[in-house]
């Protein structure tokens, strides 16, 4: 009976938290579904305790009188009764008797003795378990049993008389036995009205709960906002923000740790930026410096060169490594340059529509690479692209130079075109040596700065800065660049330049004719 309406406020409490905006998810919906859930359980539970008292007591109250009424009616009808042998019509009598006391109550009484049987108000008695009918053989004193039946509850009680043969004697059972049915509707109705009142107060309860939790989660989760707020600040470079610390508790402490270690990092990336910019600034005025003199050395070793053949051997053989050296320290300047300009943001494009096809071709002649390089590219005039021709060739010189100085022959450079999405589409440039391949220690770090795979390739003369200046240049252009070990080894570096829509169908629609028009294999 109060377990079905107990979980009313359950339903109420679940109703509520299905109503709960999106916005207030998280912990704020944790601390009040927690503390809901504490009221409802502390409120249930007093409730099912006092109900339980409560009910006991209005029952244990209502079952002593009826019994005590009943057993002073019992006696005053059987007052004249003597046994041995009641007739039917004695046993009649008495339940009469009984039924005329208490006429308000609601009774149904029934009197046996042997065969014997007789009921009021209606012969039918159907509320007699067996175990009260046992009970009432063996016991001197009245026995009852609360029994329910079409949705009322009753009062059973089986009372055996007594009768006293003589002074100084015990009591001896009559055999006369007389049962009691009364209803209790109105104590069923002082439970429901109990359980109405618990139902209330746990709703009342639930809701101060709730007000509580709100009020609650509002000031936790003030500092919690803030710092939110601080962090999205931080994440956005702001390493100067702060959080004002109110209290001692350990949000408090929460904030000062936040405090503390911002200060921390505003002044570590401080310092850091001002070693960068100091290391930056140090590299472009020495290789600005370094410009004039090596112009005047390189002139100067372009006219010994000239020379060289009217010089004896030795002189010859140091006159070439000092020209050497200064073609070498020429290019480190220069890569120094570019890569400042870089770091600084100054790297502009200055960007022409070309045929890239003809762009390689150009920087392989340039070099003289064309008998050592096997190249697969489309027709003149079919793939054109807007890029900085400069940057371009210093990408595809990088790349080959770096097959033909660390990989082994063949050195294949292929151009062709990839289509992305049905509006997008990229020139795709792939050179590929026959060398050991990267090492995969060195992959993650091939286009560092400075970085030389020496565990997977020859020993090299270079800065180690042509990688890193090809990978600035790619995405300087909005292009990918990555590099790889196919199955079949080697090295291979891929270029991906986007391409205007009619670039890519023109290169689409010759790719028969390309590869009729491949280069030297």
């Amino acid at each position: 009976m109060s377990g079905g309406r107990g979980t009313g406020p359950v339903r109420v409490l679940r109703a509520v938290l299905a109503r709960v905006p999106p916005a207030w998810g998280g912990l704020r919906r944790r601390l009040v579904a927690a503390f809901a859930l504490v009221a409802v359980t502390s409120a249930l539970s007093t409730g099912a305790l006092a109900f339980r008292e409560a009910r006991t007591g209005v029952l244990q109250q209502s079952q002593d009188s009826v019994i005590q009424q009943f057993r002073t009616s019992v006696h005053n009808a059987v007052a004249a009764y003597a046994p041995p042998n009641p007739g039917q019509s004695d046993l009649q009598r008495v339940v009469d008797q009984l039924l005329q006391a208490n006429q308000s109550q609601g009774w149904r009484v029934l009197a046996t003795y042997g065969s014997l049987r007789a009921a009021a108000p209606s012969p039918e008695f159907d509320k007699l378990s067996p175990g009260l009918l046992r009970s009432v053989r063996t016991q001197r004193a009245a026995v009852f049993q609360r029994v329910s039946a079409d949705g009322r509850p009753f009062l059973v009680v089986g009372m055996p008389v007594t009768y006293n043969p003589g002074e100084g004697m015990d009591a001896r059972l009559s055999g006369l036995v007389l049962y009691l049915v009364v209803p209790q509707d109105t104590e069923q109705a002082y439970v429901e009205a109990m359980v109405s009142g618990i139902e209330r107060a746990t709703l009342v309860t639930l809701g101060l709960a709730v007000g509580l939790a709100l009020l609650a989660a509002s000031g936790v989760l003030r500092p919690v906002r803030a710092l939110r707020r601080a962090t999205d600040r931080m994440a956005e470079g702001h390493l100067d923000v702060r959080l004002a610390v109110n209290g001692s508790d350990e949000l408090a402490d929460l904030s000062r740790s936040f405090n503390d270690t911002a200060a921390a990092l505003e002044q570590s990336v401080a310092e850091l930026r001002r070693l960068e910019a100091q290391a930056r600034r140090f590299v472009a005025d020495v290789s600005h410096e370094l410009r004039t003199p090596l112009a005047a050395m390189s002139a100067v070793t372009d006219v010994l060169d000239e020379k060289a053949l009217n010089l004896d051997h030795e002189t010859s053989d140091a006159l070439r490594l000092i020209s050497e050296g200064t073609n070498r320290l020429s290019g480190l300047v220069g890569d120094l340059m570019e890569v400042s300009r870089f770091d600084a943001g100054a790297a502009e494009l200055n960007l022409d529509e070309i045929d890239l096809a003809e762009s390689v071709r150009r920087t392989l002649s340039a070099r003289g690479w064309q008998g050592r390089v096997e190249t697969r590219l489309p027709p003149p005039g079919v793939l054109r692209a807007r890029v900085d021709p400069r940057r371009l060739d210093v990408v595809m010189a990088n790349l080959v130079g770096n097959a033909l100085r660390h990989g082994a022959p063949p050195v294949r450079l292929t151009l062709g075109v990839r289509e992305e999405r049905a509006d997008v589409a990229w020139a795709v440039i792939t050179v590929t040596d026959n060398g050991p391949g990267i090492a995969e220690e060195a992959m993650p770090h091939i286009f560092e700065r400075f970085y030389k795979a020496s565990t997977s390739r020859t020993r090299s003369e270079s800065s180690g800065l042509g990688l890193a200046i090809t990978a600035e240049n790619v995405r300087l252009h909005g292009g990918r660049i990555s590099a790889a070990n196919p199955a079949g080894g080697g090295a291979a570096f891929t270029v991906e330049l986007p391409l205007h829509r009619d670039s890519a169908a023109d290169a689409d629609a010759d790719d028969d004719a390309s590869d009729a028009a491949g280069g030297a294999r």
